[in-house]
């Protein structure tokens, strides 16, 4: 029997060859879906592992199932990505964070930058946070993603630069960068971590870009016309992973 939906769980909500599914899901398996018991779902532990589970009983808080299969599953690349993006106004930070989780993203970084318009209260960062965690889940089980994509609280610049971990690649499109563009820095690269770093509006100041370079990060072109922040991020997102992750030999992905 095919398997109909795809969940994902923690962990701990998956004991020997039993799974306990609780939270939103319940109402989307048993209301929205209509499943019960003898149907099959695939579910996600966040890590890296799938599993077939045939569903053996629904409550009105928590969905049971038994394990059928455990499998790894495919499509996650073998580069993992950070996006450091810049604070952006209305509905932009949400169309990156999902369709950058739809991409391959591994992790999305919320930037605090001296031009972002967006100024959060601590309660409200928290907020933000949570509904941004919530778009990755939702585009991971969309995407058939095997993980979902860590979407750090808000972070400043130099909070951030201390994250490069030694060996990755670290990347900031800039709109003054004359010289060096982005393919030159990916050619020949080998890496296993790239950190791509986008400004919010009107883009990264001087001295933001000069702090970045002092930390080993390379400012790069783009081309000659001026993206939005919402379409660089996901620009480079997409070339950085042709070029060194699973798009270089594979198709992109299949469109619903």
């Amino acid at each position: 029997m095919p398997a109909i939906g795809y969940f994902f769980v923690s962990p701990e909500q998956i004991t020997g060859e039993r799974v306990t599914i609780t939270g939103p899901d319940v109402v989307h398996i048993s209301r929205v879906l209509r499943l019960g018991p003898g149907d099959v779902i695939t579910v996600m532990d966040g890590r890296g592992k799938g599993y077939r589970v045939r569903l053996t009983g629904t409550t009105g808080t928590a969905v049971e199932g038994m394990i059928l299969e455990q499998f790894i599953p495919g499509g996650e690349a073998p580069l993992k990505v950070t996006l450091v993006q810049g604070l952006s106004k209305g509905d932009k930070m949400d169309i990156i964070i999902q369709k950058g989780t739809e991409l391959g993203v591994s992790c999305v970084v919320p930037l605090a930058c001296r031009r972002s318009v967006v100024r959060l209260t601590p309660a409200k960062a928290r907020e933000r946070q949570q509904r941004w965690q919530r778009i990755a889940l939702e585009a991971a089980k969309q995407s058939c993603r095997a993980i979902v994509p860590r979407v750090t609280g808000v972070m400043d610049l130099p909070a951030v630069l201390d994250l490069i971990s030694p060996g990755a690649l670290a990347l900031m499109p800039w709109e003054e960068e004359r010289e060096f563009s982005l393919k030159a820095a990916l050619r020949g690269q080998s890496c296993g971590e790239v950190f791509v770093f986008i400004g919010p509006e009107g883009g990264f100041e001087a001295d933001e870009v000069a702090m970045a370079r002092e930390r080993g990060v390379l400012s790069v072109s783009l081309g000659p016309r001026i993206l939005r922040t919402e379409t660089a991020g996901l620009a480079t997102l997409t070339m950085v992973l042709y070029e060194l992750g699973d798009l270089g030999g594979y198709p992109a992905g299949n469109a619903r």
